[in-house]
């Protein structure tokens, strides 16, 4: 009884994460001779059916009845689990990834269909891992990346083989390995193992005595990234503290019958093997040069150089119908597609169909999703400058519809936004276009309000016309001026001038010139005037006395104390003696005198006399040759 003579303790973890219902599932069986472990992770979004479940029971159930360490025999189960799966695939395509255990207590064997995986561990350390199914595995194992690269790489969910496939299931199946006293072995779906790398799970290993301890503390691990999003995880703990010792002659005889088997056959099937040898370089050398091509195009995808990509996907493409790799044909197919819709994108941008440009890089960017080495954020670029773009153009052609309508402010408006955001975005050829568009605008705009204020300061000129009619020089003044303002700013000097020639009149109006200064009354020939007139002679011979004015070669005087005589007339005499009257005016040749005391005489006329003596009246006028005077 093996399992007697032995020690295998098992633990596990297994929840939904951030998911509400766990997709994941985990069930094992200890038998006497044979242990077996299954770990499955769900695929599918079948909310009903639990397609993880339904292959775990399977093999299991098959595993029971017959308990096998055969690699036959586990490909068999796996295919008849794979069979059901595809059976009840009725509303979605049921699929899962899976990998078993089984041992015999002494030593094991797992069977991997998918990246669900096996961690094995000795003396503290990584021993082993299990092989995945997935792209991200082959392109490690022809050495294109790293093995730290594929732990990361987005094709190690790009799987070639799953439970539920169309086409016929091929499982890998390991050989044997011996267990060692102290291994423990780790089984994990991807929810654990791609936040948890090998490190951390040695790590967490030292400290873990029993097999709970360690899914605790890769649990532990797992939620302390905090991620956004954190998938169905299941993680199962295997120690095996003691493994069953088998007899050493046993195994020798097992040894020699498994050499003497292979001798037969080199002898019999010689020829065979040298077909099989010569076929299976072909298909080496077809394996190696489709890799070769999806190296290339893989680095003209992430390069961004499209055209040259197709090319190279295409001949990988080739390469796999030669070795009839469907999954390879489909899967350079694909990317094939996704760098034609980027070519399509990109000529549907370069001639301005932005809408159409848009919709091609929206189908490629879902379609590019699970392929790691594309330029994701190159494409999301493009996908924002598009539906910028996009943008410009709309403003533009509402611009358009304005500017048709005449509404110029609008269009202006719709002009400056697209150019802005052109500008922005470094649109240059648009903005070429826009700016043109947004000076025709702007003079039409400019047009319009030249009209609108020459309308304004012919209003303004009218007023000025008729508040100067009315004798309202001030608001005359004013309406001109404002008229004249208007007149500047739109540029039209002829009609500044003629307001300035208006305000010019209205001031004139406003403010008249004084009158010219009189001229003193006139002497006619030879009088000499005294007095105000410049140039005139008079006489004064008292004090108080005034001149009055000389006429041509006239005399007018004044003595001491009489008043001032008037005018004397060409050749006349006017004169006033001591306390005399004022005399009227001498015609010409006459005299009108005063004497002391004497009223002030009239007017003499000419060649006459008017006189007054001393205390006499004053004497009525003279004609003209007479005489007049009085005592």
């Amino acid at each position: 009884m093996r399992k007697e003579n032995s020690d295998f303790k098992t633990s596990f973890v297994t929840e939904a994460g951030s998911f509400l219902h766990n997709k994941d599932y985990f069930a094992y069986v200890e038998l006497d001779d044979m242990a077996c472990w299954v770990i499955a992770d769900g695929l599918d979004s079948d909310m009903e059916v639990d397609s993880a479940e339904m292959v775990v029971k399977s093999i299991l159930g098959r595993f029971t009845e017959k308990p096998t360490m055969s690699s036959l025999r586990l490909k068999h189960y796996m295919q008849e689990a794979h069979e059901w799966l595809r059976t009840e695939s009725k509303r979605v395509r049921l699929k899962a990834s899976l990998i078993l255990v089984v041992t015999d207590y002494a030593k094991i064997r797992w069977v991997a269909a998918g990246n669900a995986r096996l961690y094995h561990f000795r003396g503290g350390r990584l021993f082993g891992r299990s092989r995945d199914q997935s792209l991200a595995q082959s392109m490690k194992d022809a050495g294109e990346i790293s093995e730290e690269a594929m732990e990361v790489h987005e094709e190690r969910h790009n799987l070639l083989q799953y439970m539920g496939q169309p086409e016929r299931l091929e499982p890998y199946v390991s050989k044997k390995a011996p267990l060692s006293e102290g291994d423990v072995l780790l089984l994990c779906t991807p929810g654990l193992w791609e936040d948890v790398n090998a490190t951390e799970m040695v790590d967490a290993l030292t400290d873990a005595k029993e097999p709970e301890d360690f899914t605790d503390t890769l649990e532990d691990v797992l939620l302390s990234k905090q991620r956004q999003t954190v998938s169905n995880y299941t993680a199962v703990a295997v120690y095996a503290n003691k493994v069953f010792k088998e007899d050493p002659k046993r195994k020798w005889r097992l040894l020699k019958k498994w050499l003497l088997a292979l001798i037969v056959l080199l002898l019999v099937g010689g020829g065979a093997a040298f077909y099989f040898i010569k076929q299976a370089a072909i298909q080496a050398e077809n394996l190696e040069n489709m890799f070769e091509y999806q190296k290339s195009a893989d680095m003209y995808m992430k390069d961004g150089d499209y055209p040259k990509a197709i090319k190279d996907y295409s001949e990988a493409r080739n390469m796999a119908i030669r070795l009839k790799d469907k999954f390879h044909r489909d899967f350079f197919a694909k990317k094939q597609r996704v760098m034609q819709l980027m070519v399509d994108g990109d000529e549907a941008f370069k001639g301005q169909d932005f809408a159409k440009a848009l919709d091609k890089y929206g189908k490629a960017q879902e379609e590019a999703k699970p392929y790691k080495e594309f330029n994701h954020k190159q494409l999301e670029e493009k996908i924002d400058r598009s539906r910028t773009y996009m943008q410009v153009m709309n403003w533009v052609q509402e611009g358009d519809k304005k500017f048709e309508a005449q509404d110029y402010v609008g269009a202006r408006s719709s002009y400056q936004k697209a150019r802005k955001s052109a500008l922005e975005e470094g649109y240059t050829d648009g903005e070429k276009d826009i700016r043109a568009k947004l000076d025709s605008a702007e003079e039409k705009l400019t047009g319009l309000r030249k009209e609108k204020r020459l309308l304004e300061g012919e209003k303004y000129e009218k007023k000025g016309d008729q508040q100067f009619a009315g004798q309202d020089y001030l608001g005359a003044i004013d309406a001109y001026s404002a008229a004249q303002q208007i007149y500047q700013e739109i540029d039209m000097l002829e009609r500044v001038l003629g307001m300035e020639r208006k305000i010019d009149k209205a001031l004139g109006k406003l403010n008249p010139a004084p009158p010219a200064a009189q001229p003193p009354a006139a002497a006619n020939g030879g009088g000499t005037a005294g007095g105000n007139a410049g140039g005139a002679v008079g006489s004064s011979g008292g004090d108080g006395g005034t001149a009055g004015n000389a006429g041509s070669g006239g005399t007018a005087g004044n003595t001491a104390g009489g008043s001032a005589p008037s005018n004397a007339g060409s050749g006349g005499t006017a004169g006033n003696t001591a306390g005399g009257s004022a005399p009227s005016n001498a015609g010409s040749g006459g005299t009108a005198g005063n004497t002391t005391g004497g009223s002030a005489p009239s007017n003499a006329g000419s060649g006459d006399t008017a006189g007054n003596m001393a205390g006499g009246s004053t004497p009525s006028n003279a004609e003209s040759g007479a005489a007049a005077s009085s005592g």
